[in-house]
């Protein structure tokens, strides 16, 4: 398994007591606040909130927009993110809500060198009898941190189609064919995208599949962008490529919520 975007649970175990723990961030998405009241954390992790701390109000730039630069900069000092300090991210979903978006963001929109995600999530240290705690930690120290954000990684959707390349839908099939869709007012897809959805990613115990085995699944082609409902589960798929150890695809962090905004921009349906 690559180990430079992925951490097992006894890896992280280990990591905790050692000399160099990581910062460990929660990026669990609870529906409602019975799923909140009843939460349990690893120890000494602090929340990274999908809608407070990584995405915009939304808006024209959809459900999800990434926040600025300013704004997520002020997040990570608050936190105490510091460049030499490890991060590992996790959820109880494999990584699809939201610990793949916290990746891409803090390791490849932020430049931070070492952020990693937990295999196999909260389900995975659950079945490890891993500790969990009532409450999650308190940032120890502000920092002053300036990340060094990498908008080539990004793709508008003004430049979507015109970019050319191979564009990959992380959403579910039914979505993705237009014969649902549960969160957006218009279904479909976006013309000549081909359906990856996220969770063909993990194998049956939640945890990634194989290096060799995504290689093989995952569209290929010289130029990738990826994209979902929102610009949340396309992380997912980007972190795939990662470890398949294959070149990360751009993301069009706006999906399919900002794409919908613009009636004049064409619309796909079925395969």
């Amino acid at each position: 398994m690559n180990a430079s975007v992925l951490v097992t649970v006894e890896e992280l175990q280990r990591s905790l007591v050692g000399d160099r723990p990581p910062l460990v961030f929660d990026c669990r998405v609870f529906r409602n606040e019975e799923q909140a009241s009843s939460r349990r954390y690893l120890p000494e992790s602090l929340s990274l909130d999908l809608e407070r701390d990584l995405s915009a109000p939304p808006g024209e730039g959809g459900r999800h927009p990434l926040p600025s630069h300013d704004d997520f900069t002020a997040t990570l000092q608050a936190k105490g993110v510091t460049r030499e300090r490890p991060i590992v991210v996790y959820d109880d979903n494999g990584g699809q809500l939201a610990a793949a978006r916290a990746w891409w963001m803090i390791a490849h929109w932020a430049g931070h060198p070492d952020v990693r995600v937990l295999d196999g999530g909260m389900t995975a240290w659950a079945l490890a009898a891993g500790e969990l705690v009532e409450m999650t930690a308190e940032p120890r120290e502000r920092s002053q941190w300036l990340p060094a954000f990498d908008d080539e990684a990004l793709v508008s959707a003004s430049a979507l189609l015109a970019r050319g390349g191979q564009l990959v839908d992380a959403r579910a099939l039914p979505r993705f064919r237009g014969v649902e869709e549960p969160l957006d007012p218009v279904a479909g897809h976006i013309p000549g995208a081909k359906c990856r959805p996220c969770s063909e990613n993990l194998d049956a115990t939640g945890h990634f599949k194989s290096p060799r085995r995504l290689a093989e699944e995952l569209p290929r082609a010289d130029s990738v962008t990826v994209y979902c409902g929102s610009g949340v589960t396309a992380c997912h798929n980007i972190l795939a490529y990662a470890v398949a150890r294959l070149p990360l695809p751009r993301l069009y962090a706006g999906s399919w919520s900002e794409w919908i905004r613009d009636p004049a921009r064409p619309v796909a349906t079925g395969d």
